[in-house]
C-alpha cells in the first residue's frame, strides 16, 4: 500500500472517529436534559433544587416557591451554578423557556447529569394555574 493511500485511510478514519465522538457527546447532553410541563415540573421539583435564571428584578416580581435566583446574564453564571452537585436533579426555569433552554445546554456541557427545564417558563406555569410567590 502506498504512503498516499495510507494517508487517505488515516484521514478518513480520523474524520469518522471525531465525528462520532461529537455525536455521542451531543446525545449525552440531550439525555441530561428533560423538558417538563408545568404539572410535571411541580410534581417532580418538590424538595429539589429549583433555580430561577431570570434577572433579579424579574425574580422579585414573582417566582416559584423555594426557587433560588441565579441570573443567566451574569458573567459568572456557570461558576455560580457549578457549585451545585452535578449528579443531583436540578430544576431550572425562566420567563418563556428560551434562556433556560440555553442554560440547560451549557450546564449539560459542563457536566450536569439531571437537568429539568420548565417548558414554556413562568408564562406556561401561570397559564397552567400554578402559583407564584413574591
Amino acid at each position: 500500500m502506498s504512503v498516499k493511500n495510507k494517508l487517505v485511510i488515516l484521514a478518513f478514519v480520523s474524520v469518522v472517529l471525531f465525528g462520532c465522538k461529537d455525536k455521542v457527546a451531543k446525545s449525552e447532553q440531550r439525555q441530561a436534559i428533560s423538558y417538563l410541563s408545568p404539572s410535571e415540573f411541580n410534581d417532580k421539583s418538590e424538595g429539589q433544587t429549583i433555580i430561577d435564571i431570570r434577572t433579579p428584578r424579574e425574580f422579585q416580581q414573582n417566582h416559584i416557591e423555594g426557587a433560588i435566583n441565579i441570573n443567566y446574564y451574569d458573567s459568572d453564571f456557570l461558576d455560580k451554578i457549578s457549585k451545585f452537585d452535578k449528579a443531583k436533579p436540578i430544576f431550572i426555569y425562566c420567563l418563556s423557556g428560551s434562556r433556560s433552554s440555553s442554560a440547560s445546554r451549557k450546564m449539560a456541557r459542563s457536566g450536569f447529569e439531571n437537568i429539568n427545564d420548565l417548558e414554556g417558563g413562568v408564562i406556561s406555569w401561570m397559564k397552567n394555574g400554578q402559583k407564584l410567590v413574591k
